[in-house]
């Protein structure tokens, strides 16, 4: 398949069938190995032309928290007309592409009762292992992202389970989770009730008898928000499917609707690019703060800042952290950057947000769900059938993996283009189901940082 230069400054080369690198022209003890224009670390020995580079012979060199410089350069994004999609309008103003009864419960106790309501009445039960013994910001992460998802958009119902000796007990979240409509989110706590199957069903099919009442209508494309995800990434993301979805990103910011981009470890070395493009500011610190609060984390633990990437990962040609950050980075496009979410933070900016939170995948994207993603593309070199609550359009960046595993890929990047990707992202608003929801792959995890009682 022959080989890529992706930057004219680089001084890799990088096979198209393999994602491996290999030198351009000889590279000295010490100096700076270059791909997509930027440094991805440091040779460790001298690199003759022609050679492979990978963990034998390249280091990275990122350290902990630093100083940054605001040098904005910002790209205005063409104006696009808003094209229409058919969504489900909520009481709130806000939008639904799905129109799915919930289940969520408040504590890791009540899993198997939400599993059995599931699969007696058809709902999608969210379990984890969290909700109790838990302690200050522990606690109230756990608490944010269950209602960031009671609330979410494409649930036409939400039935909250509760136990009810939980310190994140219905009263409790209720605290946390503000305004929300009555008629749609409902709870049930099982040591108040005789039975808790009888009540919970009749429950969950008044949600159902609601929500089929419920119609899709023309709105504007303006009003989706999409998460961007990678996993299971090789050497080919940043060079086909992480591109590709940047195009989608900036795409659907000129049309006025929103694009969330999370992943912070995978910001590491590529951070300065999304710094120059916020908006102002007080984005620029926003996002620095994102960033060394990120790698003090790091730091408290006693771990590197550059403990990434995976096994996977490195088999797949991708050596160093920067490398995989630069690559990763790509799928936020050129769009400036408008806002900084904390960790279950919702999304209430236009344009393209960086969202808090760690690269995990399963972690990632019910993040991205909990802060009002209505779809998510998730880029994937080595392949996982990882989904959401919201659909996850399965993104490979490579033909083999698609003909391989294509009960999990929906899009096959190598061979796609921008305009086949959009309109798959517009088919699934529409309502057609991605590979995840056929297969019933959908599934939640809370980060976890704090003191268990």
């Amino acid at each position: 398949m022959g080989y890529v230069v992706i930057h004219s400054d680089d001084n890799v080369k990088v096979n198209l069938e393999n994602g491996h690198k290999y030198a351009l022209k000889d590279i000295l003890k010490g100096e700076d190995v270059i791909k997509y224009g930027f440094p991805i670390g440091v040779a460790v020995t001298d690199i003759r032309a022609g050679e492979h580079i990978h963990s034998h012979n390249l280091k990275t060199a990122l350290t902990g928290a630093k100083e940054y410089t605001y040098a904005p350069e910002i790209k205005d994004l063409p104006r696009e007309k808003p094209i229409m999609i058919n969504a489900y309008e909520r009481k709130n103003g806000s939008i639904g592409i799905r129109n799915d009864i919930w289940i969520i419960p408040t504590v890791g106790c009540v899993n198997k009762t939400a599993e059995r309501l599931a699969f007696l009445t058809g709902a999608f039960a969210f379990t984890h292992p969290y909700g109790c013994s838990q302690l200050g910001g522990d606690y109230e992460r756990t608490q944010k992202i269950l209602c960031g998802l009671i609330k979410h958009p494409n649930a036409g119902g939400v039935l909250v389970l509760g136990l009810g000796c939980e310190n994140n007990n219905i009263p409790e979240l209720k605290k946390v989770l503000g305004d929300y409509d009555e008629e749609r989110i409902r709870f049930l706590a099982v040591q108040e009730c005789e039975d808790e199957f009888a009540e919970g069903t009749a429950i969950i099919n008044e949600l159902k008898e609601l929500a089929e009442k419920d119609v899709r209508t023309e709105v504007s494309v303006n009003r989706l928000v999409i998460g961007m995800k990678c996993g299971g990434s090789d050497g080919l993301s940043g060079i086909t499917a992480n591109p590709l979805c940047g195009k989608i990103t900036d795409r659907i910011c000129a049309m006025g609707g929103s694009a969330v981009l999370t992943e912070v470890p995978e910001m590491f070395g590529a951070e300065q690019i999304l710094m120059n493009r916020c908006v102002n500011k007080n984005v620029f610190e926003d996002t620095v703060k994102l960033i060394n609060d990120y790698k003090e984390y790091f730091i408290s633990y006693g771990q590197p800042v550059s403990e990434n990437p995976s096994p996977g990962n490195k088999e797949g040609g991708i050596t160093t952290l920067e490398e995989k950050s630069l690559g990763c980075v790509q799928k936020g496009g050129t769009a400036p950057v408008t806002a900084v979410l904390t960790y279950g933070d919702t999304v209430k900016e236009n344009g393209l947000n960086l969202l808090d939170g760690p690269g995990n995948d399963i972690v990632a994207v019910t993040n991205l769900t909990a802060a009002g993603c209505h779809l998510i593309l998730f880029t994937t070199g080595r392949g996982t059938p990882l989904g959401a609550p919201v659909p996850t359009v399965k993104i490979s960046t490579n033909t083999a993996l698609k003909n391989r595993k294509n009960h999990w890929i929906d899009f096959d990047a190598q061979t796609g283009t921008e305009n086949g990707l959009f309109e798959l992202v517009v088919q699934t608003a529409n309502g057609k189901l991605t590979k995840n929801e056929i297969s019933s792959y959908r599934e939640i995890a809370i980060f976890k940082d704090g003191v268990t009682l």
